[in-house]
């Protein structure tokens, strides 16, 4: 059909907000019900509310969905995917296809059973673990304020919205996340509750009672409940909310499965399909006459209308950046780049010189404060932050002022005892653009931010943690704050580099490796104790690598020992102990056992060796034993820690150069003896 024909019909007088709202319901149900799997429920319940949001007040173009200065929408009730994707195909999105919605839930589909971020084009994140996507939104609605603040409402002037559920309010990461939002008086974030009183068990009130308005009153928000069914109540109330001071909960109460006769309102229409029979009594009874997935021509032209709404406002934006004076375009687009500057590179090659001069004695978080220090001038979108330990964590520049509510000139996030909702934020603050995110916390807390941390990694994107207190080496704070098992942890989620630096030198190392990596997020693991330094200056980046070598005796090697963090001097102390014995004893440093195992087998394999290995670390084998070979063996360790000072923690829990030294000879005693008996 010809755009002419489309805008005449388009400008139908008779065209109802129900049938443009039933256009998602049916694509839902028919999606679902030909998948056999999935959840109706939600994206009938709200299809009122989406339809008002995106035909009135969202600003967007499905012709450039990276637009910038767009509005963010997020289904943060990832559940109900299919109201997202309905949306999309019906207001244009290339890609988004009737055979897509046809694939949905299927092998390679753009379509999976939740949104994923870099996907399907339009999603602006992952969700499906609940609570995540409205932390995460609270992230993108602080990235527009602060970039408002830098460049102003020309280039930055766009709200947030969330759809987000009961599980998704009742989920401890909400709480986290809406105190901070009301806190800092993030006022370009909405968030539309679907409040249709029904869980995945039942009613809600099987489980929860809470009032959920005066819950978000007290955290700083404006709160209000409407129907949310009826078009201009929903139109109203977000137009109230796009002028509030604050962040605004507008409780819609919706039927869950609106129009199905026989499961509206009950459990039963969440997670399953309606079934035939009973999509065809919702046929009758939300009167749409039509075949699966076909869309009559008037509403689909009303809804690639409201898809072409944005487009003038883009081209708008487009002339308005362009007119802008060199000082300020430069600036603005350099925070769109997520490239580094080359100053940045001068000034973390001055420091790691520095570092390699110096040899100092001091610990990696401290090193790493002076990391952040020497960059962040060269790096103004660096946005830094802690979860209430900054003194701890040592995250703050001299340069870097706090953000303060109502105050976004600042690039220092005050996050709170908030660890979950820090996490997450940091995921909203890369996904929006402009910054580049770290927060701090310490290591034996790195379970409170995972789910955050394991979302960025399946995202690609580049966010920062810096964990410290990074082993027993921590000392008198006893085993509830020393952290064990959580490397190990780490390890096991893909694309994440989890770094532990050994000295100076390399902790600024790790910090070139995690800002450099565009698609993975990263954990800097470090020390509170002082460490000393191990590595000379020249050469390149070897922590890239993943691990090296540190020590290579003249002619060649009968054991080789591979360590990490502070326990790369220790290693370096057994080596030493057995040459008096002469035996050769080669020292590998691995920092980053995900960036080694990118690395050519040819170069693991000259790295690692062929003689008897010994891993040495403060913490659980977790995979090393894939480093170690037949035959090797692990000092660390196998239970939790205790409250002493570190020293008497390593010796009693056997983490020693001496410890080291005779594991090695018993090694290197066993593979002599297999070989005589081969």
């Amino acid at each position: 059909m010809n755009a002419p024909a489309l805008s005449r019909i388009a400008s139908r007088p008779d065209l109802s907000h129900a049938e443009m709202a039933n256009a998602i319901r049916f694509l839902a149900i028919d999606a679902v019900e030909k998948a056999k799997s999935g959840h109706p429920g939600m994206p009938m319940g709200m299809a009122d509310v989406a339809t008002v949001l995106f035909s009135r007040f969202l600003k967007f173009d499905p012709s450039d969905p990276a637009w910038p200065d767009r509005d963010r929408f997020v289904l943060s009730a990832g559940h109900g995917s299919m109201l997202l994707y309905a949306l999309l195909h019906l207001t244009g999105y290339e890609g988004m296809t009737l055979d897509e919605l046809r694939a949905f839930r299927q092998w390679a589909s753009k379509t999976p059973g939740h949104p994923e971020y870099g996907h399907t084009a339009g999603v602006e994140t992952t969700t499906g673990p609940l609570g995540q996507g409205i932390a995460t939104a609270v992230g993108m609605a602080l990235a527009e304020r602060l970039m408002n603040a830098r460049f102003g409402d020309d280039c930055v002037d766009h709200y947030t919205y969330v759809i987000a559920g009961d599980g998704c309010l009742m989920e401890g990461i909400s709480h986290e996340a809406i105190s901070l939002a009301g806190h800092l008086r993030l006022n370009r974030l909405i968030v539309l509750f679907d409040d249709n009183e029904i869980s995945i068990d039942g009613a809600t009130s099987l489980s929860c009672s809470d009032d959920q308005l005066a819950r978000f009153r007290a955290a700083g928000w404006s709160a209000s409940r409407i129907d949310g069914h009826d078009p201009e109540a929903i139109a109203a109330a977000i137009e109230r909310a796009r002028n509030s001071d604050r962040p605004s909960l507008i409780a819609c109460r919706t039927i869950i499965g609106f129009g199905a006769p026989n499961r509206q309102g009950t459990e039963k229409v969440h997670g399953a399909p309606l079934g035939g029979e009973e999509a065809a009594k919702t046929r009758d009874a939300l009167n749409w006459p039509h075949a699966p997935f076909e869309i009559p021509e008037a509403v689909l032209a009303q809804w690639r209308r409201a898809g072409r709404r944005g487009h003038a406002a883009r081209r708008c934006w487009i002339e308005r950046t362009k007119r802008l004076s060199s000082d300020s375009r430069s600036p603005f687009h350099d925070a769109l780049n997520r490239n580094l500057p080359c100053s940045y590179a001068q000034a973390m090659t001055k420091l790691r010189d520095d570092f390699a001069a110096e040899r100092p004695n001091i610990a990696t978080r401290q090193a790493s404060q002076r990391v952040i220090d020497a960059i962040a001038e060269a790096l103004p979108n660096l946005l830094g932050g802690s979860a209430d330990l900054t003194h701890s964590n040592l995250t703050r520049a001299r340069t870097q002022r706090p953000v303060q509510p109502g105050s976004f000139a600042g690039s220092y996030v005050h996050y709170g005892v908030r660890e979950h909702a820090m996490a997450a934020a940091m995921n909203g603050i890369a996904l929006h653009g402009g910054f580049i995110p770290y927060g701090g916390t310490f290591l034996s807390f790195a379970d409170y931010s995972r789910p955050a941390i394991r979302l960025a990694a399946l995202m690609n994107i580049r966010v920062i943690h810096v964990m410290t207190h990074d082993s027993i080496g921590l000392g008198e704070d006893g085993p509830t704050h020393q952290p064990v098992e959580h490397l190990a942890s780490l390890r096991a989620i893909p694309n994440l580099l989890v770094f532990r630096p050994g000295d100076a030198v390399e902790t600024a190392e790790a910090w070139d490796c995690a800002l450099r990596a565009q698609a993975s997020p990263s954990v800097l693991c470090l020390s509170r104790q002082a460490l000393p330094a191990f590595r000379e200056g020249g050469g390149g980046n070897l922590v890239a690598r993943g691990a090296y070598v540190v020590v290579e005796p003249e002619s060649g090697r009968d054991v080789t020992l591979i360590a990490t963090g502070s326990e790369v001097s220790i290693a370096i102390a057994a080596a030493k102990t057995l040459a008096k014995d002469n035996v050769r004893a080669a020292v590998v440093s691995a920092p980053c056992f995900e960036l080694f195992r990118r690395q050519s087998h040819e170069y693991r394999a000259e790295v690692l060796g062929d003689a008897p290995r010994i891993g040495v670390e403060a913490a659980v084998e977790g995979e090393w034993a894939r480093w170690l070979g037949d035959g090797g063996e692990f000092v660390g360790m196998t239970g939790f820690g205790a409250s002493a000072p570190a020293e008497t923690l390593y010796r009693e829990f056997g983490i020693t150069e001496n410890a080291v030294a005779i594991a090695a000879m018993r090694c290197i005693a066993r593979s002599r003896m297999a070989a005589t008996w081969a």
